[in-house]
């Protein structure tokens, strides 16, 4: 997938990690005066939901996002509802990230039923969208697919307009999960365990080909990327590639995350990560991860010479760029500012 495809800029936006509700106000704010164009928040100590719907009250122009809000936990009516209310609260600023997580933690964490996740996301898509055009056109609702069937829906249950428009956005890694979003989603964003040589050569390709299986072109799909990043003075670069050592090597332990080590013939050391991870042995992880697999997933050096970098290694697959690190108003914020100007400019 070349540059003269991909026709937009980048956009710069901020990963959203909060305490409590009551920081995202603030938060919002700051990204906004300091030139970052989206926020997105994550479904992991927090419901994803809330602390957008937060962001969106008190933000005037920011894109506002969840990557990702949990595909498999909720129910496509309830996640329609939500998605409606959200875009209507931000004006039509709000997009839904939706993800699958891994079996693990969709049954044993939250108590709900494992089916094959391509399939059954592409029916929860399918879904909301009936629910969401039985709302728009006054119809009614008759979607019947493999894993979801939704037939009642009356005026009493339907929100008054106006209907906000709506995106919905995709993550994953393997192959499959890029074809579906090039298939049947607005965007597509790529795990932050990845490599610029994974996005060129797996990702790119593989939604083009979902692309073409639907009769769309590259301007009908956004793509963000979340990467990691070290930047700042020398000892901030120091131990942000330390940070970053620890998150590879946890993430490379993970066997769904195994075609990224795949592809740059790094399997042995995934395998010895996953025996590690299983005796607890956390600590010596982070010392596995080679120079090599550390400058293919990861960015450092001064802030602009690291914006370059986005746009220069990023801007020929990915529409959106953010730090894997956590975006903290009144922390770096001279650091913040030059990379937002650095992508914008």
């Amino acid at each position: 997938m070349t540059r003269d495809v991909k026709e937009t800029p980048v956009r710069f936006d901020a990963h959203l990690v909060y305490k409590s509700l009551r920081e995202i106000p603030e938060m919002a704010r700051a990204a906004e005066r300091l030139g970052f164009e989206g926020l997105w928040t994550s479904e992991t100590d927090h419901d994803a939901f809330l602390g957008a719907a937060v962001a969106a009250e008190h933000a005037t122009h920011l894109v506002i996002g969840t990557s990702i809000a949990l595909a498999f936990t909720r129910s496509p009516t309830a996640l329609a509802y939500t998605a409606w209310d959200l875009g209507q609260l931000s004006g039509g600023r709000f997009v839904l990230g939706l993800g699958t997580q891994v079996r693990g933690h969709i049954v044993r964490r939250f108590g709900m039923p494992w089916d094959p996740p391509a399939p059954k996301l592409r029916d929860v898509i399918g879904a909301i969208r009936a629910v969401w055009a039985s709302w728009r056109e006054h119809t009614p609702l008759d979607y019947r697919g493999r894993y979801v069937t939704l037939t009642l829906m009356t005026p009493f249950f339907t929100p008054p307009p106006p209907a906000p428009p709506l995106r919905i956005e995709i993550a994953g890694v393997g192959a499959r999960m890029c074809r579906l979003a090039g298939e049947i989603a607005d965007g597509f964003h790529p795990h932050p365990f990845h490599t610029r040589r994974y996005l060129r050569e797996v990702v790119a390709p593989q939604i083009a080909a979902g692309l073409a299986r639907s009769g769309r072109s590259r301007r009908d799909i956004s793509i963000s990327a979340s990467v990691f990043v070290a930047t700042g003075t020398n000892a901030e670069i120091e131990a942000g590639l330390q940070a970053i050592r620890r998150s590879v090597s946890f993430y490379a332990s993970t066997p769904a995350y195994r075609p990224v080590l795949d592809l740059h013939g790094w399997s042995d050391i995934g395998e010895a990560l996953s025996r590690c991870a299983a005796r607890g042995q956390w600590q010596e992880m982070p010392g596995m991860v080679t120079d090599e697999m550390l400058e293919a997933a990861a960015l450092w050096g001064p802030p602009d010479e690291v914006a370059a970098r986005l746009v220069a290694e990023y801007g020929p697959v990915a529409d959106r760029v953010r730090m894997y690190d956590a975006f903290i108003p009144g922390q770096r914020d001279a650091v913040w500012r030059a990379l937002a100007r650095g992508v914008a400019g």
